[in-house]
């Protein structure tokens, strides 16, 4: 089990956040830790897709000291929805978010600036990642004024694309070995993830 001390403090720290998805955070951690994978146990990423596209909804939290690193904006596949995610495929290019359990990799300068390879450790949810070039980088149309403008943010090919006054910074963060969970209370994934029970 997680220590509930640890849950209910970051859940204190971030009271946004779905408690489910959080829980489901900390147990994929400890999961993937104890498969003997390689994973960082200092910050741990949320994407809640629970939440709209005009509320911040990736969280980077510090696991040692108990607090939110970044609370932002995070975009979904053009083809998982409008305002909400709510399809979700591994197929290579069917310009939707995936879900489940990543690690992060190493980061190249692609056409978006500093980008962030992320590796899906859940086959038929995300393992396709490496060769659908899901990653971490920064967009101009994830921002408050693309809110204002579409009334939503703007969509990706599948990516978790973030601002870019951000994505640097947020990037050097969490590169390298952090787990990223992208939740969604998806019944069959959520069934079959050896890493969320």
């Amino acid at each position: 089990m997680v220590p509930e001390s640890q849950f209910l403090g970051l859940l204190k720290e971030a009271p946004k956040i779905n408690p489910h998805a959080l829980q489901t955070a900390l147990t994929a951690l400890r999961n993937v830790r104890a498969s003997g994978a390689r994973v960082r146990s200092d910050v741990l990423m949320v994407i809640d897709f629970t939440k709209p596209s005009t509320e911040k909804r990736l969280w980077v939290l510090d696991l040692i000291h108990t607090r939110v690193l970044f609370r932002e904006f995070v975009a979904h596949g053009k083809n998982s929805g409008d305002t909400r995610a709510v399809r979700f495929s591994n197929e290579p290019g069917s310009l939707m978010s995936s879900l489940g359990v990543f690690l992060t990799g190493d980061t190249y300068l692609g056409k978006h600036g500093l980008s962030l390879r992320l590796q899906g450790l859940e086959k038929g949810f995300n393992d396709n990642s490496v060769e659908r070039a899901i990653v971490i980088h920064g967009a101009d149309y994830v921002s408050e004024n693309a809110i204002r403008r579409e009334g939503r943010i703007g969509r990706s090919w599948g990516c978790p694309a973030v601002r870019s006054e951000i994505s640097r910074q947020l990037i050097e963060t969490v590169r390298d070995g952090a787990l990223l969970l992208a939740y969604y209370p998806d019944s069959s994934w959520l069934r079959t993830s050896k890493f969320s029970m």
